[in-house]
């Protein structure tokens, strides 16, 4: 069952990216982030409360609010980057060094001890990100230089590794409520931003569901992932999580049509493996 549970959070995480990129292509990047953090919320909180926990200290509600930070700061530039240029590249420029930071942080920072599995990988994120970014513009991205979509992976991978490494030192006795602690931290992050942007919510009331939707599905896509971790081993579980980066960037390439050169093949077939090995580790 947590291998199920597991696939069913890469396929979940998969779809949202696809939505989120295509969404943020119409309406302002910045409402799609809020109003998604804002389906979250409600989603997260109406998980937890059929969930029940244990036992949910301030502690672990601290460790799911700075998960949430993360959070927000990966979905506000992976949005951005989204918005911006091609699906096949700015997702698993994020996936692949969100991965590479966590075993980092964890190796100098909670004492964890990678294998050389985990080595070979985050090694591996090196060339694969030199590759990526040097192969091209993405063909229709709008960015006016196709180097700047790897920028925007980047600084999501950073809030990609807060988020997973936040959420894991909430005990597993508090349920859920880390989840939902985490999308309050983010709505609350991004509200100030938000003024900057008011005009940008005069969109049609089914713009404006979709994006709440996306998040909602985004939190799923967490929530599948915590229960997974709680039945399987969580190597496997993780292996399996992380492959959510092939779903968006298969249907980058086959329904919207983008083009990569092989220079970008190259890159994205070593962040895949990458990803593998990071997470084996």
């Amino acid at each position: 069952m947590g291998a199920v549970l597991a696939l069913a959070s890469a396929v979940c995480y998969g779809i949202v990216d696809f939505a989120g990129g295509l969404l943020s292509r119409r309406v302002h990047f910045a409402v799609v982030t809020f109003l998604g953090q804002v389906g979250g919320l409600l989603l997260a909180v109406a998980a937890a409360l059929l969930l029940p926990a244990t036992a949910v200290r301030s502690t672990d509600v601290a460790w799911g609010a700075a998960s949430g930070a993360g959070s927000a700061v990966a979905m506000h530039f992976l949005n951005r980057g989204l918005s911006r240029g091609a699906m096949s590249i700015v997702i698993p420029v994020s996936a692949v060094t969100g991965v590479a930071l966590s075993v980092l942080c964890g190796v100098f920072l909670l004492g964890d001890r990678p294998t050389p599995l985990a080595w070979l990988g985050i090694c591996a994120t090196v060339p694969a990100l030199w590759l990526v970014s040097a192969g091209g513009d993405g063909h229709g991205s709008r960015a006016p230089s196709g180097r700047r979509l790897p920028v925007d992976g980047l600084i999501a991978s950073g809030g990609v590794a807060v988020q997973y490494i936040g959420l894991a030192q909430a005990d597993p006795a508090s349920g859920l409520w880390p989840v939902a602690a985490g999308r309050v931290a983010a709505v609350l992050l991004l509200l100030p931003g938000i003024r900057r942007h008011a005009a940008e919510f005069r969109r049609p009331v089914r713009s404006l569901g979709c994006a709440v939707l996306i998040g909602a599905g985004a939190a799923l896509g967490l929530i599948l992932y915590l229960l997974a971790a709680h039945q399987q081993m969580l190597a496997v579980a993780v292996v399996l999580a992380s492959l959510y980066p092939a779903v968006p960037t298969a249907l980058g390439l086959a329904v919207l049509h983008e083009k990569v050169t092989r220079t970008q093949t190259s890159g994205l077939l070593i962040a895949g493996v990458a990803i593998v090995l990071l997470s084996l580790g």
